[in-house]
């Protein structure tokens, strides 16, 4: 079985990984049932943003710059793009970092970072990668908040092609 984590610098995320770590890779049933089992592997995926820059030497074929009389468009250096892409690795590589010592070696784990649409990508790389289960965190949001804001999980939910497990936190107890 193919399982895929989504992985951001979430709580909510990091408490899904821990479900299906304890859920669906303990071995405690092949061990008290004597069989088994064929091993399943783990994908974390981390999806983060592109980032938001226009023009220079980094800008992407096809991008549309302002132009015109009187337009005096201050577009970032390339060391500071490859300053920013080096932060993002970073921080990619840190999230992708804890969540493996959360696995430690109870699990057969692979990671994988994209960048896009975290929605997009993830429902395109659980496709490709033929994955049989997708696991995500929930941040809670209301009806009107996914309206507004969007959610990825709810995303997922709707257009990934295989089963989707939408992990939500445990409610808070109020004092």
């Amino acid at each position: 079985m193919k399982v895929m984590v989504g992985i951001d610098e979430s709580d909510e995320s990091f408490y899904a990984l821990q479900w299906a770590i304890d859920k669906l890779f303990r071995n405690e049933f092949a061990i008290a049932a004597d069989v088994e089992l064929e091993p399943a592997s783990l994908t974390l995926l981390h999806v983060r943003q592109p980032s938001k820059h226009y023009g220079g030497a980094a800008a992407p074929t096809g991008t549309a710059f302002p132009a015109g009389p009187g337009v005096a468009a201050n577009y970032p250096s390339i060391p500071v793009v490859e300053s920013e892409r080096n932060m993002h690795q970073q921080i990619s590589a840190r999230i992708l970092s804890r969540a493996l010592e959360m696995c430690g070696d109870k699990v057969n784990v692979e990671t994988q970072i994209l960048e896009g649409d975290p929605k997009d990508k993830i429902c395109e790389a659980s496709e490709k990668m033929g994955i049989d289960l997708l696991i995500l965190g929930s941040r809670g949001l209301g009806m009107i908040q996914r309206a507004f804001l969007g959610s990825v999980s709810d995303y997922c939910a709707h257009y990934a092609k295989c089963p989707v497990l939408i992990v939500k936190p445990p409610k808070e107890t109020t004092k």
